[in-house]
Order: structure tokens, then C-alpha cells, then sequence
């Protein structure tokens, strides 16, 4: 009798120090996105520590967490989780894992149905019928003036920058910047010192061919591929270049031939006033061309 006695005491002693995990599910059939309530309690705590998934991760990934709320006193832990599931089917919230004071704990699984409360041929009325609402100018104005200003914006940005480009092109093509661009093709042919060395062939060579280049360019003539006779004919026939520089073009053209096939040998003076008579060519054929677009309106 006294043993029956000391086994009772001794499983009322271990009941009354242990914890007593509870859960409970408010519902086990939702509708579609219908909230429900999932609630844990740990009573008996006696100051100890409860561990388990962080807040809005305790429940399976179809259980969208809508609130996490945890209460924690002395004697007594609550944990309560309002969730919603948007997919039909039967889901399960499984056995979860808490830990007491180091030690593991399970709660018992629960299964949900969730449904559809809808029906198919289900009338859906309007609290309202629609109503029809005439347009003025001004209101068409106000749903669609973002998009008639972008489009006046994108309209004026390529205009601006069609006449950049097309001034950018006239001005490289500009008389001025063919004839500085050519000064400067000269220059370089000085500081090659061709006339200093008596190396007259490379000279005329280089200075024929920019003074071709030049004329090509600046007065649109194909000097670039005519042969010298034919090119002097082409002057003195369209009357683009002043009958003095004409003179000039001609005299130099002829004898830069000669000197190229080995007839003649002129001499430092000679190179020296051919190269000065080219750059003063060049550098007046700009005003008399800018003088005749002014003239003609061009």
C-alpha cells in the first residue's frame, strides 16, 4: 500500500513540474482566402526559455501568414497565427518543433480542407447599372495631353537635331574650313624641307596632288581624276576660278608634269614661288567663293 502511495506522489511531483504543450485550429474547412486562427500555448513554463521558427515562418509555404503575435509571461508562452490559403485542396499543418529549456517538443498535425464557395452559372449583379458619360474637347484633352506634348517634344527634338547635323555638314564643307584644312596640308609639305634638298620630283608630286584635292572639293570640279590637259580645258570653261589663278593652276600643273616624268629641273626659286603661288590660290579662293554664294543666294 505504502509503494501503490510513493508512485502516485511521484508521478503528481513530475506532472506538476512538467509543461504542457496545447494547439488549437479555429477552423479545419476555410473558404478561399478566408483567415484562420492557429493558436499554441505553453502553460507551466516556469521561467523557461521557448525557442522555434521565427515569426511569419512557422506555418508551410501554402499558408500565407496574415499575423504572427507571441506572448510570453513567467508561467505561460501564446503564440497565436492568423493565416489565409488561395489555392483549393487539402493541406496540412504538420507536427511543429518547440524547444523548452533545451528540450524538443511536438505539436500534433492538423489537417485543412480549403474550397471554392463559388459556382459556376453564379450571377454576379452590379450594385449599380453603367452609366454613359459624353466627352467633351476638354476632357479628351486632359486623358490624352501627356501623350500630344510627348509627341510635340519628340517632334521638335528630331527637328533640332536634323539642323544640327545639317549645319555641321555645311560647315565642314564650308569654303573656309576646305581652305584652312588645305594651308594646313601645305604647311606640313614645307616642314618636309623638299625645296631645301632639291627633292623638286617629291615636291611636285605632294603639291599637285593637293592642290587637286583642293580644287575637287572646294569648287566641286573632278580634278582628282583628269588629266591636266583636260583639267585646265574644264577651267577655262565653267569660269569657277579667277582667270589669274587659272593662269597660276595651269603653269604649275604643266610644269609639276614635266618635273614628274624628268624634263625638267627647276631650281629652289622656282619650287619656292609654285608653292607660294598655290597658297595664295587657296587662301583667296575662299572670299571669292563666299563673295559668289552671296551673290547668287546659295
Amino acid at each position: 500500500m505504502k509503494k501503490i502511495f510513493f508512485i502516485l506522489f511521484a508521478f503528481l511531483g513530475l506532472t506538476a513540474n512538467s509543461q504542457t504543450l496545447g494547439t488549437q485550429l479555429d477552423k479545419k474547412t476555410l473558404a478561399l482566402g478566408e483567415a484562420g486562427v492557429f493558436r499554441i500555448s505553453i502553460s507551466n513554463l516556469q521561467g523557461k526559455d521557448v525557442i522555434s521558427a521565427p515569426k511569419n515562418e512557422l506555418l508551410p509555404f501554402h499558408f500565407e501568414e496574415i499575423a504572427d503575435s507571441i506572448s510570453k509571461q513567467p508561467d505561460m508562452y501564446t503564440r497565436i497565427i492568423e493565416f489565409a490559403v488561395f489555392e483549393e485542396g487539402n493541406f496540412t499543418i504538420p507536427a511543429l518543433d518547440f524547444r523548452i529549456g533545451g528540450k524538443l517538443y511536438h505539436t500534433i498535425p492538423y489537417e485543412v480542407e480549403v474550397i471554392n464557395t463559388a459556382q459556376k452559372g453564379d450571377e454576379i449583379n452590379d450594385i449599380m447599372k453603367n452609366k454613359e458619360v459624353k466627352l467633351e474637347v476638354t476632357d479628351y484633352w486632359q486623358l490624352y495631353k501627356w501623350y500630344i506634348l510627348g509627341l510635340l517634344i519628340l517632334l521638335a527634338l528630331i527637328f533640332i537635331i536634323y539642323q544640327i547635323v545639317k549645319y555641321g555638314k555645311r560647315r565642314k564643307s564650308s569654303p573656309v574650313v576646305m581652305t584652312n584644312q588645305t594651308l594646313k596640308d601645305l604647311d606640313n609639305l614645307k616642314k618636309k624641307k623638299f625645296i631645301e634638298n632639291g627633292d623638286y620630283r617629291s615636291f611636285y608630286v605632294e603639291l599637285l596632288d593637293i592642290s587637286r584635292n583642293f580644287i575637287t572639293k572646294q569648287y566641286k570640279i573632278p580634278a582628282d581624276v583628269l588629266l591636266t590637259d583636260d583639267l585646265i580645258d574644264v577651267l577655262k570653261t565653267n569660269n569657277a576660278i579667277s582667270p589669274k589663278n587659272e593662269k597660276v593652276v595651269e603653269e604649275i600643273f604643266l610644269r609639276g608634269d614635266l618635273v614628274k616624268f624628268a624634263k625638267t629641273f627647276p631650281d629652289q626659286t622656282t619650287m619656292s614661288a609654285d608653292f607660294n603661288e598655290i597658297k595664295t590660290f587657296v587662301k583667296s579662293s575662299a572670299k571669292d567663293l563666299e563673295a559668289e554664294q552671296l551673290r547668287t543666294g546659295v
